[in-house]
């Protein structure tokens, strides 16, 4: 064999990344979600699994790189891959996996569940009895734990918790200083919400942001909603450890479990509806770029 056609196993040719490689086997995971072989409520955990996956790879993985980012580090791995091009390559891959596991929840699995009997409405899908219904869980349950918390260079933004159900709401008003305010769904609320009145053929659900967006007008007095758009931030939830340097390392892990919730933002999803000022303003915010927002169909 001529030793000039050797390819030197150090060849980044030969490495595939680590992290598009978890991204690759999490799509495997999102493909199970299509297969019709599968028990129907077995897809609907498998889509739940792969987005599970995504915020925990974006909590340590993309959290990492962003460090490695920050503090300019140019050491490459064996794919030859900087953290800046990691990062690129993340973000468009990921992206195509988010309009997939949406695709596969509208277009797939929520007409097989309806078949099923089984509804995931919106606000303006509801019934007049069911509406009352809800109207009145708002009242009683969800008004009293809200509350919404203006914008502006008197209240800065709020410090919003790690993977927290956002709802930024777009005013309208004379004498506004602000034109937009932003109501944290309080976590002790249950996400989706059951229609328990009457005897019902069927399972029917809302899910807490969708209530929550055609019921904000009620936190407002005297202004005008404009729009209210549903948003979730994850944050860096990695631990950071020096097991030489600590001399009490359970302490140390509480204290940096503490931190997860309030940690740098990572990563940015709004509502497909969301105008481009809005999200701007919340990339802006969170100190995120385009490449970190997520635009999600649900």
């Amino acid at each position: 064999m001529d030793k000039e056609a050797l390819v030197p196993v150090n060849d980044p040719s030969f490495f595939i990344n680590r992290e598009l490689s978890w991204l690759e086997f999490n799509q495997r995971v999102l493909e199970e979600g299509y297969d019709p072989r599968n028990p129907l409520l077995e897809r609907v955990k498998f889509l739940s699994i792969v987005s599970s996956n995504l915020d925990e790879f974006f909590e340590v993985r993309v959290a990492g790189l962003m460090q490695q980012q920050l503090s300019n580090v140019s050491v490459l791995g064996p794919d030859a891959l900087s953290p800046n091009e990691q990062l690129a390559a993340i973000s468009l891959r990921v992206r195509r996996m988010v309009d997939d596991s949406y695709r596969l929840w509208n277009e797939h699995l929520v007409p097989e569940l309806e078949k099923n009997h089984i509804f995931f409405l919106r606000y303006d899908e509801l019934t007049e009895q069911e509406r009352e219904y809800y109207n009145e869980y708002f009242e009683k349950s969800v008004y009293p734990v809200l509350t919404p918390l203006a914008v502006d260079p008197v209240h800065p933004f709020p410090q919003l918790l790690n993977k927290s159900l956002n709802v930024a709401v777009e005013l309208d008003g004379l004498g506004l200083t602000t034109n937009l305010a932003v109501v944290q769904v309080p976590r002790i609320l249950p996400r989706l919400l059951p229609y328990m009145a009457g005897k019902n053929e069927s399972y029917r659900y809302i899910f807490i942001g969708n209530l929550i967006q055609a019921r904000c007008g009620k936190l407002f007095h005297g202004v005008t909603v404009k729009g209210a758009y549903q948003f979730r931030v994850t944050r860096n939830s990695d631990l950071y450890l020096d097991e030489e340097e600590t001399d009490n390392l359970l302490k140390t892990i509480e204290i940096e479990l503490r931190k997860r919730s309030r940690g740098a933002a990572v990563r940015l999803e709004v509502q497909t509806d969301c105008p481009d000022h809005i999200a701007e303003q919340l990339l802006k915010t969170f100190g995120l770029v385009n490449d970190d927002l997520y635009r999600v169909d649900g």
